[in-house]
């Protein structure tokens, strides 16, 4: 499939009961879509899947709003679904979605409308993107008259701010994390501190607030401070500075931390989103449950600029822009779990739930599917395997399931939900806390989708039904048709589904904006790819288009989904198509590897594991520690000690000796190829040590097999996806004569195994049969001497790979791994800052550079200062410390501090524009005078080292 609708086609409305072999009835045909023309204010895959999704209902009037900044500034990132869409008048422009300021985001909001109606639009879809839960944005479009495709204002100003959320699930009776939702209200008491005061400041400033919350003596002050914030941002002016409530947010910090000792704090902008504006403070006093008073302060002392970094990441730092932010507990060693739900305004429904721990930068990288069918099955295979201890921790996900759907349907309903939303929570062992409730479709949407699709039943007559498997497609139905809908039923599909967001990041999971991609190879059968249209070919050569990977808004360049029986099944069926997938570009980096050893870590530990939002970074940083020991290591010279060594070994017998030569001459490539790989790629390395942990032992410092090696070569090739293909470069398979060599070899073995009845998981004994000197199986003595040579020949040289368990070894790769009761234990020294950001540096090394330049890091744009107005982080002249923030680089939505590599002074400021000046990755920033002087490392003196370090690795082997 070269789109991942695989269950969207042939799939509008009228034509389900068709497939039924029924007529559509009556009851069916009122709920057409054919009169929505909805104009699609989105991009990135979401936008395709809608196109593709109307297409299917049978709308045939849609346009797509582009933004320059995505399509059209940039060469070659035009927006791929274009080149299927040829009617220029459906495809519409602006220079950015929101815009730069206030100002310029509510021109953008009539503009947007402005385009609807002179074009025929009724209808609005704003995706996963931020406009989606704008509520101003939102209001506007339905004063216009215009239907929005998604929760409605009211819905949003209830549910999509996070302090409103807050709010409103307490008086629902749902769980939340502790913390402060009006840290804003607090600031305007610190400066009026009674009714009166507050009363004299509305009237002052003529602000349109309820003369009912004047006159009521029982109101709240926070209520009636709230109150007067919102009308003073309707006003568009600011009653208390950005400073002002950077000190109270300091203040608010500092008693959380006297509340909550060896707890972080987070802090989080009421309309952030996707990992933006949100910042973490107080590491270093994480884990210190009698924290000192100065401790305290410092650690509160972050916040002030923390604030600052996040009103102006969510663009919230203009003169009457709400700046509230949520000051909660950070909750550690949590599970990030989501609901997801859909809702008419009377009726809501949950549809089951997604794990969305494995993250980083508040970002989600793997979506798993989690419902109570899939729960209960594997609660009652635990239990037949007498697996306790992992029954009674799935039993216990099981009941958190349930009660997240039961609050999320109770808050749904409080908010009148009419549309799709994510109710999102994160759990703690058996508990769980309501985090927020994002008010549109979620990126990782497709998961629910493959699990359950919805039903709707005529409520007179209940063998007339239609069926609904897209939520885009429940979202078009709900906002044409919202009121007459009956809450449907939802119905399981596949057993589980999984989810990898493929992004333009590097082996560090940084951001990498800039590449080409020149070739995508083709979806496999089974795979779900969600490309944006990337791999939609050129309609005339019929040949792959090139695709720059710009970087305006974010890193996702696709979303890749499976589904399966079970959980098992969709993370082999994901590992399949990661392996198969191969990108090609230029300046191309992605986070392919990553999720392929990711997966294979799960399918060789255990796919029911119970990762935390901590899970990415130490796992990072562990295989950063497998590259800095791989590069220690050189093969080549590794596989000709082994040869000096055997021919020394067999010196006194020269005819032997030759022939060990050969031998290990034949295997030569068959071996060092696939081991140079692996040592080259740690992500590869990490899920092939994963798959592999019970293959082998360590016994007094020396790898023993516990299963034939050849196998695991056999597996290898296929692990890396270089088994034989005719089609296929020589460089990207086997080679003919080691394929030719393992076939033999493997068949060999079989055979044997046949004749004394043996599986391949019983290598240890058939090794220990073949060792026995008198003949065996019914074999006479002369045969029986050759199946031992035979086997000697095809054994030799295959200690070798055993230098990749003893790369295990030696960083204590299995010493992160999950427990019976599913958690996942990670050693301790893995969460070592320093340590991290030393292993970051290893996984992906600093542009080269010379020793009196700092330089970009990567491309993105160069910010001297932390917020407008702000002096520069550093000026000519300026003595700078290692570690000390020296500018700010936006790469893909999120502002990254970029810290100095050592210390030293500032000689000259070389880049030339100001804020928002886009860098190069390696382009030069200042000319610097180091305070250590750099020497370089003699190549010949790196290569004896490796030599020195492999020869100490041979001896545990051979």
């Amino acid at each position: 499939m070269s789109k991942t609708t695989d269950y969207y086609r042939n799939n509008p409305l009228i034509h389900k009961d068709r497939r039924l072999g029924q007529s559509p009835s009556a009851w069916v045909r009122s709920f057409s879509c054919t009169e929505l023309s909805p104009l699609i204010v989105c991009r990135g895959p979401i936008r395709k899947e809608a196109m593709d999704v109307y297409a299917e209902m049978g709308i045939s009037h849609y346009g797509i709003l582009l933004s320059e900044k995505d399509s059209i500034v940039y060469p070659n990132a035009l927006s791929p679904e274009l080149r299927v869409l040829t009617d220029n008048s459906r495809v519409h422009r602006v220079p950015d979605y929101t815009g730069a300021s206030k100002e310029e985001r509510v021109e953008r909001i009539q503009q947007i409308i402005d385009i609807a109606k002179d074009n025929d639009y009724n209808a609005i879809f704003a995706g996963y993107g931020f406009m989606a839960e704008d509520d101003e944005f939102v209001a506007a479009i339905e004063d216009a008259g215009l239907m929005f495709i998604g929760p409605c204002a009211k819905t949003q100003r209830a549910a999509g701010k996070k302090d409103e959320a807050k709010r409103t699930a307490l008086l629902v009776d749902v769980s939340v994390t502790p913390g402060i939702d009006n840290v804003t209200a607090l600031t305007l008491l610190k400066k009026h501190k009674t009714r009166e005061q507050l009363i004299a400041l509305a009237q002052a400033e003529d602000l349109d607030v309820s003369q009912d919350l004047f006159s009521n003596a029982d109101t709240p002050l926070e209520e009636l401070a709230d109150a007067i914030l919102f009308a003073s941002y309707d006003k568009g002016i600011d009653l208390f500075s950005i400073e002002e409530l950077c000190h109270q947010v300091e203040t608010e910090c500092a008693t959380m931390f006297r509340n909550y000792p060896g707890a972080r704090i987070r802090l989080k902008a009421i309309g952030g989103g996707g990992g933006k504006g949100q910042r973490i403070l107080g590491a270093a006093l994480l884990m210190s449950k009698e924290p000192s008073e100065k401790q305290i302060k410092d650690a509160a002392a972050d916040a002030p600029g923390l604030v600052r970094e996040i009103l102006n990441e969510v663009k919230a730092n203009g003169i009457g822009d709400n700046k509230n932010i949520l000051i909660e507990l950070n909750i550690e060693q949590t599970r990030h779990n989501e609901i997801q739900l859909l809702g008419n305004g009377q009726w809501c429904i949950a549809l089951g739930g997604r794990d969305c721990s494995l993250q980083m930068h508040e970002q989600k990288l793997l979506e798993i599917s989690v419902t109570q069918e899939g729960l209960t099955q594997e609660i009652a295979r635990a239990k037949k395997a007498r697996q306790k201890e992992q029954a009674k921790a799935l039993e216990s996900d099981l009941q958190v399931l349930k009660r997240m759907e039961e609050e999320s349907e109770r808050f749904g309903t409080a908010v009148g939900l009419d549309s799709a939303s994510t109710f999102e929570c994160i759990v703690d062992g058996s508990r769980h806390y309501f985090m927020e409730v994002n008010t549109r479709i979620q990126v990782e949407h497709r998961v629910t989708e493959l699990v359950y699709s919805l039903k709707f039943t005529n409520p007179e007559d209940e063998k007339d039904f239609f069926i609904v498997e897209s939520l885009v497609e429940a979202m078009a139905l709900l906002a044409l048709h919202k009121d007459r809908l009956p809450r449907p039923q939802r119905i399981p599909r596949f057993g589980a589904a999984a989810e990898a967001r493929l992004n333009a990041t590097d082996d560090s999971l940084s951001p990498s904006a800039g590449g080409y991609i020149r070739y995508w190879s083709k979806p496999i059968q089974g795979e779900i790819r969600d490309d944006q249209g990337i791999c939609i070919a050129n309609p005339d050569t019929g040949q792959f288009m090139r695709y720059h990977l710009a970087g305006a808004y974010d890193s996702n360049i696709a979303l890749l989904l499976t589904k399966g029986d079970d959980r098992l099944d969709s993370y082999r069926h994901l590992a399949k198509v990661l392996s198969s997938t191969v990108l090609r570009g230029s300046n191309l980096a992605t986070n392919l590897s990553f999720h392929y050893g990711l997966v294979n870590w799960f399918l060789g530990n255990n796919v029911m594991a119970k990762p935390t939002t901590r899970f990415v970074v130490p796992y990072l940083t562990l295989v950063g520690k497998l590259k800095e020991e791989a590069q220690k290591l050189d093969v080549v010279y590794a596989f000709l000690a082994m040869k000096r060594a055997y021919a020394k070994e067999y010196a006194a017998d020269p005819d032997v000796a030759k022939a060990v030569s050969e031998t290990l001459d034949r295997k030569g490539t068959l071996l060092t190829r696939p081991m140079e790989i692996l040592l080259g790629n740690p992500h590869l390395l990490s899920g092939w040590l994963s798959l592999n942990r019970t293959k082998f032992r360590i016994s007094k410092g020396r790898v023993v097999w516990l299963c034939n090696p050849l196998v695991v070569l056999e597996e290898t090739y296929e692990y890396l996806h270089m088994t034989w293909k005719k089609e296929a470069p020589a460089a990207e398979v086997i080679w003919a004569h080691d394929r030719e060599l393992l076939e033999g070899a493997l068949a060999f073995y079989a055979e044997l195994r046949e004749t004394f009845g043996l599986n391949k998981e019983q290598y240890v004994k058939l090794n220990e049969i073949l060792h026995k000197k008198d003949p065996q199986g019914g074999f006479d003595g002369a045969t029986w001497s050759r199946i031992q040579q035979a086997h000697v020949g095809y054994e030799i040289g295959n200690e070798i790979l055993g230098l990749l368990f003893m790369v295990a070894e030696n960083t204590d790769f299995y010493d992160f791994k999950v427990e019976d009761n599913l958690n996942v234990t990670i050693p301790e020294y893995l969460n070592d800052p320093e340590l991290q950001a030393a292993m970051k540096k290893i996984l992906v090394p600093p542009p080269a550079t010379k020793a009196d330049e700092i330089v970009a890091p990567g491309g993105g744009m160069y910010y001297a200062q932390e917020a407008p107005g702000m002096p520069s982080f550093v000026k000519e002249g300026d003595h700078f410390e290692k570690g000390q923030p020296l500018f700010i680089l936006e790469v893909m939505k999120m502002f990254n501090k970029i810290p100095a590599p050592f210390s030293g002074t500032i000689d000259r400021i070389i880049i030339e524009g100001g804020d928002g000046t886009i860098v190069s990755k390696g382009q030069p920033l200042f000319k610097v005078t180091p305070d250590e002087k750099f020497v370089e490392i003699d190549p010949q003196q790196l290569a004896v080292q490796k030599q020195t370090v492999t020869a100490k690795y041979l001896q545990a082997v051979f």
